[in-house]
């Protein structure tokens, strides 16, 4: 009996720490979309990848009463952030006017907009052992 005792002790452990370890999911809501032509893509990065390369994960969405919604699943603990844009022509790619100004709307989590593209120190956030929800604005 004690040690059956001690190995359902270890597998729920082990389960436990399993879940730490890669079963989150970040839910991202744009919320005010102004309208719903084309669709929302969603990136999500870590500082070595934020707004160059490869993101970690790449999501796309419709937009629905001003609001699209993705969840990015399987994110082990860490810091991210999160960018995203309105591709409204669905061209694929975000568009900017020849002075460099983006035609489309755009935002970063955390919802810091400064004068320029977003900034991975203001954009950060940690997960844990959690899940965790996130809205953007544009």
């Amino acid at each position: 009996m004690k040690f059956l005792s001690t190995i359902l002790f270890a597998l729920l452990t082990f389960n436990s720490v399993l879940a730490q370890k890669g079963n989150q999911k970040i839910t991202v809501t744009v919320i005010n979309a102004t309208s719903s032509e084309g669709t929302v893509k969603f990136a999500l990065s870590d500082k070595e990848n934020f707004l160059i390369g490869k993101p970690i994960q790449a999501k796309e969405a419709k937009i629905e009463n001003g609001k699209s919604v993705v969840v990015f699943e399987n994110v082990p603990a860490g810091e991210y952030a999160i960018t995203c844009f309105h591709d409204k022509n669905s061209n694929g790619k975000m568009d900017f006017q020849p002075s460099g100004m983006p035609m489309e709307d755009y935002g970063a989590s955390n919802n810091v907009m400064n004068f320029g593209p977003p900034r991975y120190d203001d954009a950060k956030f940690t997960i844990t052992n959690k899940d965790v929800s996130l809205d953007i604005k544009f």
